[in-house]
């Protein structure tokens, strides 16, 4: 019969980062029942499941390695774990409740889980009341919550009794809640005030099993057989009498196909690009003659300019030239010198750099 067990894996009184391994003796993993739960190195490792009928009588063996991950020493222990039967088992009426503020080492605890089945002792009043099964919202497909407002993983606790189910928790399968649960709010559970103060109870979630309904389903499995494959006889390898074949044909002909295509496709492009060019000639010839003259034009000024760029020794710009004073009739010597840089001189020179500026006197208005 299945009963809930739990064992701690409590590491020393240090603050070294430790960590366990579980497994079956044995075997690499553990068994299908048992998990296994550590959150960091830091905390307690937990291992909890609960066993089937199969597994009674059965001493099963959990070997536990310890790491220690600051000095790298290794420990070794053995918990043997004994499952018996017990006439509390089955009990007929099941009830599993998602518990929303919860993660499954919290739940395990052992004043934590009495405080629960103490609420729903007193909301189902039943005589024999037992924790069957507790599981993470994880395993049963859940999502991992963001590290925010301290939010939970939640748990699924499954609890039997004797008796059938109360009226409070029946409220849940009423179709007022049921409409209200499909439209994603809380259903109204005159009971939800006795487990609120300590646990957060989805309503929508809870599930009801009364197993005496329950229809069993057989599933007819094949004979494994003895696993040994059935006897074929001895085996015989072709005779040599086998004559051989010769594969030169073939592979000229895989050679030879795709040698001559690959070539028809070389005198085509090369045809295509070097006989098929009309030339400058022809080009010039479909050209009008004033396009012909403004290209010509634009050609011969970009090499003047080129040719200017390389000639460093250049004339003065006409702004630098003796200029005359038109009233006076002096001459007015050159701006710069003779010595000077001519390659980083502006072509044209503003008036307040103009050490010999020229004033020409205006007319002024009569009267």
């Amino acid at each position: 019969p299945p009963a809930l067990l739990s064992a701690l894996c409590a590491g020393d009184a240090s603050n070294d980062p430790i960590t366990f391994n579980t497994n079956l003796m044995g075997y690499p993993d553990r068994p299908g029942w048992l998990r296994y739960i550590q959150r960091t190195q830091h905390s307690d490792g937990v291992l909890y499941g609960s066993p089937t009928a199969e597994h009674v009588g059965k001493p099963t063996v959990i070997e536990i390695t310890a790491y220690n991950r600051r000095t790298f020493e290794t420990a070794r222990h053995n918990l043997v774990i004994n499952i018996m039967a017990t006439e509390e088992f089955p009990l007929p009426y099941q009830a599993e409740f998602y518990i929303k503020n919860m993660n499954v080492e919290e739940m395990l605890a052992s004043e934590v889980l009495g405080d629960f089945l103490g609420a729903v002792k007193n909301v189902w009043q039943p005589e024999r009341l037992n924790a069957i099964n507790i599981t993470s919202a994880l395993d049963r497909g859940g999502r991992v919550p963001l590290p925010i407002n301290n939010l939970k993983e939640g748990v699924y606790v499954m609890v039997g009794a004797d008796v059938p189910f109360s009226s409070c928790l029946r409220e849940v399968e009423s179709p007022h809640n049921q409409l209200r649960c499909s439209q994603e709010m809380e259903p109204a559970i005159s009971c939800d005030k006795k487990f609120r103060t300590q646990f957060h109870i989805d309503w929508c979630k809870i599930s009801l099993v009364d197993i005496n309904k329950v229809v069993p389903v057989y599933i007819t499995r094949p004979d494994p057989g003895t696993g040994i494959l059935p006897e074929f006889g001895e085996y015989n390898p072709p005779s040599e009498s086998l004559k051989s074949r010769n594969y030169f044909s073939d592979f000229l002909v895989t050679l030879a196909v795709p040698s001559a295509v690959a070539l028809v496709l070389f005198f085509i492009i090369g045809y295509t690009m070097c006989c098929r060019r009309e030339g400058v000639e022809k080009r010039n010839m479909q050209t009008p003659d004033i396009q012909l003259v403004h290209h010509s034009s634009i050609q011969k000024s970009t090499k003047e300019l080129r040719s200017m760029s390389k000639n460093r020794e250049i004339s003065w710009p006409l702004s630098t030239l003796p200029v005359f004073n038109p009233v006076s009739g002096e001459v007015v010597p050159p701006i710069h010198p003779d010595n000077y840089e001519t390659t980083s001189m502006p072509l044209m020179q503003t008036q307040a750099n103009l050490q010999n500026q020229i004033t020409i006197p205006q007319q002024r208005p009569s009267g």
